[in-house]
């Protein structure tokens, strides 16, 4: 099962995370949109700046390493996100879940997607979704998430700040979450994970 509480913040203190976060999982390729989900984030933080359990939000993202992303990082310093901004590169399967599991919400804004599989990990491990309402990520959510426009920086960032807000949106959001996971073989769905995280990090694999 996901891991436990005692587990999860020990995780938690050697990333030295004691704050709510964002998640994002992935490549950093240009057509999954994360700059502007940098800026939305930005909006957000302004937003909630009053807000008891969110005002010191912050936003990780696992995947490739941001060196080789400049468009990403001048996004980053243009809002003046970056000691709300995290990157952490390639992590190890069992940590992933972990973050997973302690995201405030899980942001997708993907602007293609052949196959959103990271919607359904976060869902399966109980964190509300947020994502495109475009190519094959509505059908993959289903009814479970809050979709966004992902060209619409604003729209994303209201819809983070209801998944995050809304609690009794929130509520449905992680049991339809649950159920909607559980729709897909995690069989099938576990290795297509690990083949999109291999993917991922393959930087580092081929130089082995």
């Amino acid at each position: 099962g996901p891991p436990g509480e005692a587990e999860r913040s020990v995780l938690l203190e050697r990333y030295q995370i004691h704050y709510p976060f964002l998640l994002y999982v992935g490549t950093i390729r240009r057509q999954k949109n994360i700059p502007r989900l940098v800026e939305a984030f930005a909006v957000l933080r302004g937003d909630l700046e009053q807000d008891p359990l969110y005002k010191d939000l912050r936003l990780i993202i696992i995947g490739d390493e941001i060196t080789r992303h400049p468009a990403v990082r001048r996004t980053v310093i243009q809002t003046r996100m970056q000691p709300y901004v995290r990157f952490l590169g390639f992590v190890p399967f069992e940590t992933l879940r972990t973050f997973y599991a302690a995201a405030a919400a899980f942001v997708f804004p993907s602007l293609y997607e052949g196959f959103g599989l990271p919607p359904l990990e976060a869902m399966a491990s109980g964190t509300p979704v947020v994502t495109s309402n475009i190519s094959s990520l509505p059908e993959v959510v289903g009814n479970a998430a809050v979709l966004v426009k992902p060209d619409n920086v604003f729209d994303i960032a209201k819809g983070i700040r209801e998944a995050l807000t809304d609690s009794a949106l929130r509520a449905a959001l992680i049991q339809r979450g649950y159920q909607q996971a559980a729709r897909f073989s995690w069989e099938a769905t576990a290795r297509q994970v690990l083949d999109v995280y291999h993917e991922a990090a393959g930087g580092l694999r081929n130089q082995a």
